[in-house]
């Protein structure tokens, strides 16, 4: 390979890139974009002609890496997405256990009214995550107790376009509550 003064080089073994800026018989003297200095010998450079973004431009670039790469992603982008046949209101419910101990890892220096806030934040969140992302039910399980938590939720569904009922017996006792929640038909 020729090598002038001017041309532009790139190292194979290494990430260096600059122009010629002296040419010997056994050395080619390359500066990088830093105005660092490197001597090389001929075979270890080679002559960037086209700029990398023009490349690129070009689809019969012939590169192992780049092909597997290519397939890998347009593999991706044709998966079969399946659709459920069952019906919304056929889905089972989403759960949110609201018992402290699943909420903090420690309750040590909270009092009653920092625990109740922490469970209603909880459900506040966890509810309006099910309304933004048309989950159709969620069941709040808060447990027997004295009612407090329970009763509180309810004045947090009355800010809601939901309704709400106890959750079923079988498989949660007395102590859950199932909110459904009222789609709005698409316009």
């Amino acid at each position: 390979m020729d090598f002038k003064v001017g041309d532009t080089v790139a190292v194979i073994d290494d990430v260096i890139r600059g122009k010629v800026i002296g040419v010997h018989l056994t050395k080619i003297v390359v500066e990088d974009r830093d105005g660092f200095s490197y001597e090389y010998l001929p075979k270890e450079l080679v002559i960037i002609k086209e700029s990398q973004k023009e490349l690129s431009k070009f689809s019969d670039i012939d590169n192992e890496y780049l092909s597997e790469k290519i397939n890998e992603t347009s593999s991706k982008k044709n998966t079969v997405k399946f659709k459920s046949n069952v019906k919304p209101d056929k889905l089972p419910p989403m759960e949110v256990d609201l018992h402290i101990n699943q909420l903090t890892a420690s309750t040590k220096g909270m009092d009653n009214y920092d625990m109740l806030t922490l469970q209603l934040e909880t459900a506040k969140k966890k509810l309006e995550f099910a309304i933004k992302n048309r989950i159709p039910k969620i069941v709040f399980i808060h447990g027997m107790g004295a009612g407090v938590l329970k009763t509180e939720l309810e004045y947090l569904f009355k800010k809601y376009n939901v309704y709400w009922n106890d959750a079923s017996f079988q498989k949660y006792g007395l102590g859950a509550t199932e909110v459904g929640i009222y789609q709005n038909p698409k316009n």
